[in-house]
């Protein structure tokens, strides 16, 4: 699922969605995105229109939400808690899903932490800062960070 090609990657989201809608066998990744555009209905037809979203660009000056980034973020929590990294992600996301009242409302929680987190590290030239995200989580658990 990794790849510098823009529309290839696009292109796994959207083909998954049609493999769902005419009811074709889905791979366990393809079952992940599917999942993950369901909850989100507002991308349906843009996901459908697979022409008019390849190239597409989604300014944020121009207040668009791109539809990959988001979707995309969204697996990547679930990846993270799925696999508790980094570590100790899935007790604060718990604590996030409590307050927020469900699990779509934590991840869009979780995912402002994810996106300035992965921005801080492409504008740096970077790895990521993990203490930093966790550390982020934690505010937004409403519970000060734990020590050692």
């Amino acid at each position: 699922m990794f790849s510098n090609d823009r529309d290839a990657m696009r292109r796994v989201w959207t083909d998954a969605w049609r493999k769902a809608q005419t009811g074709g066998a889905l791979e366990p990744l393809e079952q992940q995105l599917v999942a993950v555009i369901r909850a989100h209905p507002e991308y349906h037809a843009l996901l459908e229109g697979v022409e008019r979203t390849m190239g597409r660009d989604f300014p944020p000056e121009a207040r668009e939400t791109n539809p990959f980034l988001h979707l995309g973020l969204h697996l990547a929590i679930l990846e993270q808690l799925a696999t508790d990294r980094p570590l100790g992600i899935r007790a604060i996301y718990q604590r996030i899903a409590e307050s927020a009242g469900d699990a779509h409302r934590a991840e869009h929680r979780i995912m402002e932490c994810l996106a300035q987190s992965l921005w801080e590290a492409q504008r740096d030239g970077s790895a990521p800062d993990q203490p930093g995200y966790l550390a982020c989580l934690w505010r937004l658990a409403g519970r000060p960070e734990p020590r050692g």
